[in-house]
């Protein structure tokens, strides 16, 4: 089964200095349809007004990974941790036992464009952990890189999910391919561009939910950005 979400169809958010587009119901949108896909329970495609951001508030018993496109990213947390995230940075926060954070756009004139993704942790009550890490285009182009995963495989960052995390920049012939597991789910997410999934196309902003599927085939592509979760059902 492939089942395809449109970009128009997500749930948008207009604050002013925040604006968002949700996959999954979340905050003010809500729709008992997309409460989440396997272990995947959000992701948010925020874009934060120079100067604004996301004030001290707390998390807990959530794997938290952050996904920079354009601008930087000034997290702040309980742990210590002060750290920018410029494109190209992948940040995993295992929340835990619960964790304070901010995170904010100190860019002058220009605005912070991200991906905030919630994944269901394996169990709960754990202690807090932090982890970040930079994965140039070339590690991405013309393949799907493994950038998030249980057990860190090929230099991975590693999170308390069962769960994987791919990210593949695509263009003109360039093609990617993932074997699928049976008895999992999967769901790509195209950040920018065009590309097909399994020969159905997908442009900026739509998803596919893939299950019971043996393989996944991304081709056709246009200047594509592309996520790809190989999630627990």
């Amino acid at each position: 089964m492939l089942m395809v979400r449109k970009s128009a169809d997500r749930g948008h958010a207009d604050h002013g200095w925040l604006r968002s587009n949700h996959s999954f119901s979340f905050a003010g949108y809500y729709d008992p349809r997309f409460m989440g896909w396997g272990n995947l329970r959000v992701i948010n495609e925020d874009r934060v007004a120079p100067g604004k951001g996301f004030g001290t508030h707390g998390h807990r018993d959530m794997e938290i990974i952050s996904y920079v496109l354009e601008g930087n990213l000034a997290h702040k947390d309980s742990m210590g941790h002060i750290e920018g995230l410029p494109p190209g940075d992948v940040q995993r926060m295992s929340a835990g036992t619960g964790v304070q954070h901010s995170e904010f756009n100190h860019a002058s004139g220009q605005e912070t464009h991200f991906l905030q993704i919630w994944i269901e942790p394996d169990r709960k009550g754990i202690a807090p952990s932090y982890a970040q890490k930079t994965f140039a285009d070339a590690d991405k182009r013309g393949q799907l890189r493994l950038v998030v995963s249980p057990d860190g495989a090929d230099g991975s960052l590693t999170m308390n999910a069962d769960a994987r995390m791919y990210a593949g920049l695509l263009d003109g012939d360039e093609e990617a391919s993932l074997r699928l597991e049976p008895g999992r789910k999967s769901y790509v997410y195209v950040v920018r561009g065009d590309v097909s999934v399994n020969d159905t196309a997908l442009h900026t902003g739509d998803a596919a939910y893939l299950d019971q599927e043996t393989s996944l085939r991304l081709a056709q592509a246009r200047d594509a950005e592309v996520l790809v979760f190989d999630l627990a059902a």
